[in-house]
């Protein structure tokens, strides 16, 4: 089979999906997950350049799920080459208007799935590269090292996604397998439309000097650059993507 073997997490719209896209471009064979959105990720499939994509199903807070997700994508794809653990989850739970209850849930839910998730799909997808090499990147956030006043579980989930990174970067590596990961800021995507399209939307694009904020496809095409055979010596790091609008040190 031609080209690379890729999973992308959370591939039904967003930066998942224009990961998805930009890897097929590239030749490359694209297993498209998603929790619920099953028609947009088959005609994302349907969509795609070359052949042999595929769509996988699983809710990443389930172990089990995710267990059988990636190795269903590398039993369709024949391997896994390169896994991108974009999936993840971003609710409003400000910390003195949340019930104790419902702050609860917010946590579980959210580390569940973007942190306890994205390891999970990590340690399945080892097993499928240790013979092979590959490429881990995994989708941060700007928020890992702001704050995240009113979704701090989102916040405290890209911070523990960042350490993961680089932890897994030092295990993974004598094994050929490059572990990194991107930070984006706001990126014009649904999970954000409600920011962006807000009163306060002017106020969140201000942030950056150029004046708004990024398009999915820049994502993506940092997200293919550390694919790529060329950045293993980027392992371990963790690629800002916000446009100037945070600058740490």
């Amino acid at each position: 089979m031609s080209g690379r073997a890729i999973l992308v997490t959370g591939a039904s719209r967003g930066i998942g999906r224009a990961v998805a896209q930009a890897f097929a471009d590239g030749g490359d064979r694209v297993a498209i997950h998603c929790r619920a959105s099953v028609r947009p990720a088959e005609q994302l499939r349907d969509s795609l350049p070359g052949d042999g994509h595929v769509v996988v199903q699983g809710d990443m807070a389930d172990p089990d799920a995710v267990r059988a997700m990636v190795d269903g994508a590398a039993e369709a794809l024949g391997g896994l080459d390169v896994l991108v653990n974009n999936a993840g989850v971003y609710t409003h739970h400000p910390v003195l208007e949340t019930s104790y209850e419902e702050w609860q849930r917010q946590w579980r839910l959210t580390l569940d799935t973007n942190l306890v998730g994205a390891a999970n799909a990590i340690w399945c997808a080892a097993r499928h590269m240790r013979d092979r090499g590959g490429r881990i990147i995994n989708v941060s956030s700007r928020g890992a090292f702001r704050g995240e006043p009113t979704h701090a579980a989102y916040g405290a989930s890209k911070a523990g996604l960042n350490s993961l990174t680089q932890s897994l970067a030092v295990a993974l590596g004598p094994l050929g397998i490059a572990v990194a990961a991107v930070a984006p800021g706001f990126v014009e995507t649904d999970m954000t439309s409600e920011h962006l399209d807000s009163p306060g939307g002017a106020a969140i694009r201000a942030q950056s000097p150029f004046g708004r904020v990024a398009r999915p496809e820049e994502i993506a095409a940092a997200v293919l650059w550390l694919a790529s055979p060329l950045a293993e010596w980027a392992s371990g790091t963790i690629v800002d993507l916000n446009g100037a609008s945070y600058l740490r040190t």
